[in-house]
């Protein structure tokens, strides 16, 4: 039973760092990515058709290849880029990919719910693009991207488990080495009713975050 415990904190260490990988740049990539697609589209100060059909294009592929096939579609590219295509770190390549394409059009989503009359008016008084950016629809969108972190981050627990599939390692490679291979039921449901409560923690905490952030409320 011991080893069953120290087996499954590592593993929970393995899936932190993949998921804490591919979030990371889910923001670094993502962000800039749902910002440059709702700013290049029609009517906005940064109109550009061709890179706005870009961006969008692109997510929309991505997003479109469920995660399990496009993790051995990216396998070359974690080859290429790390040596090696088994552990964590290996898998967190092709989540991060998952994670910026996922949290991008959630980000255009959440800049489109923004008041365009408080755009409009900034750009009255003269506002240049970066400062309508940075002082008008990032404050206005906190909740939405605040929200939609917290929806990629659930998203990412459970790509993660699937991970395993490739040699990954995390939960999901446990869950598939002990409960699915070896029949231990027991270590089946250990590993789903930890996920639930990881994800049950994920989502209060973003929730709570959301709603401080969420200046509509407070007007």
């Amino acid at each position: 039973m011991a080893d069953l415990w120290l087996d499954l904190f590592a593993a929970f260490g393995e899936t932190f760092q993949m998921v804490g990988i591919a979030t990371l740049f889910s923001i670094i990539g993502g962000l800039p990515l749902g910002f440059l697609i709702y700013v290049t589209d029609r009517h906005l100060f940064w109109q550009n058709r061709a890179l706005y059909l870009v961006g969008t294009v692109l997510v929309n592929i991505i997003r479109s290849i469920p995660f399990v096939i496009l993790l051995v579609l990216l396998l070359p590219l974690t080859q290429f880029l790390l040596g090696n295509t088994i552990g964590p770190i290996a898998a967190a390549v092709p989540l991060s990919v998952a994670a910026i394409a996922f949290y991008a059009r959630l980000v255009d989503g959440a800049l489109r719910e923004v008041d365009p009359g408080i755009v409009e008016a900034a750009e009255a008084f003269g506002a240049s693009p970066m400062r309508i950016i940075c002082t008008v629809l990032f404050p206005e969108a906190l909740a939405g991207l605040l929200r939609g972190l917290t929806i990629t981050l659930v998203s990412l627990i459970g790509y993660s488990a699937m991970a395993g599939i490739v040699g990954g390692g995390g939960v999901g490679d446990l869950a598939i080495r002990f409960g699915y291979y070896r029949y231990e039921t027991k270590v089946m449901i250990i590993t789903v009713v930890a996920l639930v409560i990881l994800v049950q923690i994920v989502q209060v905490l973003g929730d709570a975050l959301a709603a401080r952030a969420d200046r509509r409320g407070k007007r």
